[in-house]
């Protein structure tokens, strides 16, 4: 199991009966690949699509229904169309119960860094400012580290997505909860000891007793 899908399969576990979920592009877009299709969830992306599922099997690929970042997808019964400024007005009037997003730099504050990247050409924020600030939980699923570097820092240099703490953090080697007193470990990753975690993370952590092994189910 490679990091992005540990990474995904432990969202998917976040993921509640009945939630209205906005999914983000890249490796947020694959936990609707790993939630039971019993859970009666519907996921959201911004380009106007309410029931999002899983990625289409090869040579079923329609290209009228892909998600924000142009992946194809499947579409659950029940699902419906929509236009950009509904779809916003559900973002932004707070009737998302969570997104899903992914990172480039999470601070000690619980602040995220997604948007800019200082010397390359990137298209902007687009929804992720509003999906910061208007879903009830804000889950950030990312890799631990990029080229050697911690991307949970003690304070970003990236531009902010928004001033409002996110609700966790989901990398390969661990589950942070952002709280007013700090980062506080609530998991590792599997085979990972705290050791291994407070060693790739340039913040500080909070570690509080035994901190359990993530469980992954099949």
């Amino acid at each position: 199991m490679d990091a992005k899908e540990i990474i995904a399969r432990r969202v998917a576990q976040e993921v509640q009966p009945g939630m209205l979920v906005n999914l983000g592009i890249g490796l947020p877009s694959m936990v609707a690949n790993f939630v039971p299709d019993d859970l009666h969830v519907f996921f959201q992306a911004e380009n106007g699509v309410i029931g999002l599922g899983s990625r289409p099997p090869e040579g079923m690929e329609d290209r009228d229904l892909t998600d924000a970042g142009g992946g194809f997808v499947t579409a659950v019964p029940g699902a419906a169309s929509i236009d950009s400024a509904m779809s916003f007005g559900l973002i932004r009037g707070g009737h998302l119960d969570m997104t899903v997003l992914g990172g480039l730099q999470v601070d000690e504050k619980g602040h995220l860094a997604n948007w800019m990247v200082p010397g390359k050409m990137v298209p902007g924020m687009g929804g992720a400012m509003d999906l910061v600030a208007g879903a009830k939980r804000v889950v950030v699923a990312m890799v631990h580290t990029a080229k050697g570097n911690s991307k949970i820092v003690p304070e970003c240099t990236l531009p902010l997505t928004a001033a409002r703490r996110v609700s966790l953090i989901v990398t390969e080697m661990a589950v942070i909860e952002p709280t007013q007193a700090g980062l506080v470990l609530r998991e590792r990753g599997p085979g990972v000891s705290v050791e291994d975690v407070q060693a790739a993370t340039a913040a500080r952590l909070i570690v509080q007793g035994d901190v359990p092994e993530m469980t992954l189910p099949a």
